[in-house]
């Protein structure tokens, strides 16, 4: 059976909703990478040097990662070595193979929820990469599978802040505890985890300041508010999430790793994935640190925040060519 057939399978069983959400969600990623790569197994006629120094350009222009795609060019090379590949053509499942096997890693580990009593997760990253909306859908989430939810205001250093979370509460039917602008974030987050106990809600989505990752006290900051959350519920945060936005590429694999040393991050967000071509830099991520991606940003509706699948990231990458072996099937 052939890769993209057991591919395909593997996806059979999951929502169609789903598997289309993933697929126009990656449409950028898939021309910028796995269309380029078609058209240069397509036009070269042999495996050589040039061959490889393409294949490599086109997947570090993806943002698929220097050090990951060096690792991935020379494994290709042991491959067609070994199962004595000449054609270019017959590469194309081999690198499809071990990608899925770099996105891997691990199964995908969902969010991970308290076993009992209130989940608290809590949100870092720098500004402007889609921390509240991220906190908006993901409440939504929670509430359409019957959960009650809490949001915390805990970003209470950047204008509008509090107001932009507010209006996700509302648009979400979901209350906000804040504080005044400019007022202590661990205090917030003192009241909205006493607030959380009283009204014995199921989950607390905390929002943090995103000032720049580099300034310390922005670290002391959000040690102080696990010190505060710890105190009260000893098993918390059950995730802390780094929100990165994915059209910023290889800046947000350097923001992952600078919070990912220094704040306790569990796993990570990816923003933004329909707007940009650099979809390989889940790819990056997933290699370079060993941090889960958890949640990926697919579009703009309240449904496009979606639960990281690797089989599904895979397959609305290659459907272009899983549809065409479909139809050569079919014909034959």
């Amino acid at each position: 059976m052939s890769f993209f057939k057991k591919l395909k399978e593997s996806i059979a069983s999951k929502t169609e909703a789903v598997t289309t959400i993933f697929k126009e969600g990656l449409t950028k990623t898939r021309v910028a990478l796995v269309e380029k790569v078609e058209e240069l197994i397509t036009r070269r006629k042999k495996i050589d040097e040039e061959f490889y120094e393409e294949l490599e350009e086109i997947l570090i222009g993806a943002d698929v990662g220097v050090n990951t795609v060096m690792t991935l060019i020379d494994e290709l090379r042991t491959e067609v070595k070994k199962r004595k590949i000449e054609q270019p053509s017959e590469l194309q499942p081999v690198l499809s193979e071990k990608l899925v096997g770099l996105l891997k890693g691990e199964s995908n580990p969902g969010i991970q929820m308290a076993k009992s009593g209130i989940t608290v997760i809590l949100f870092v990253g720098v500004n402007g990469v889609g921390k509240t909306t991220t906190i908006g859908k993901l409440a939504h989430k929670f509430k359409s599978e019957g959960k009650s939810v809490l949001l915390a205001a805990g970003d209470t250093f950047r204008a509008g802040a509090i107001e932009q979370l507010e209006v996700w509460g509302q648009r979400v039917g979901v209350d906000v505890i804040k504080q005044q602008s400019g007022s202590d974030p661990a205090a917030v987050m003192f009241d909205a985890v006493q607030a959380a106990k009283q009204r014995g809600v199921d989950v607390l989505l905390c929002d943090t300041a995103g000032r720049l990752q580099n300034k310390t006290n922005l670290m002391e900051e959000l040690n102080k508010i696990f010190r505060v959350i710890q105190r009260e519920i000893p098993d918390a945060p059950h995730e802390v999430l780094l929100v990165l936005d994915a059209t910023t590429g290889q800046n947000a694999l350097s923001q992952a790793k600078l919070f990912g040393e220094k704040s306790g991050v569990t796993g990570l967000v990816l923003t933004k994935l329909d707007g940009t071509a650099k979809g390989g830099i889940v790819i990056a991520i997933r290699n370079e640190l060993n941090l889960p991606v958890k949640l990926v940003g697919l579009g703009e509706k309240m449904t496009d925040l979606q639960e990281f699948d690797s089989e599904q990231f895979v397959h609305a990458l290659f459907a272009g060519l899983i549809q065409r072996e479909d139809e050569e099937s079919e014909s034959n």
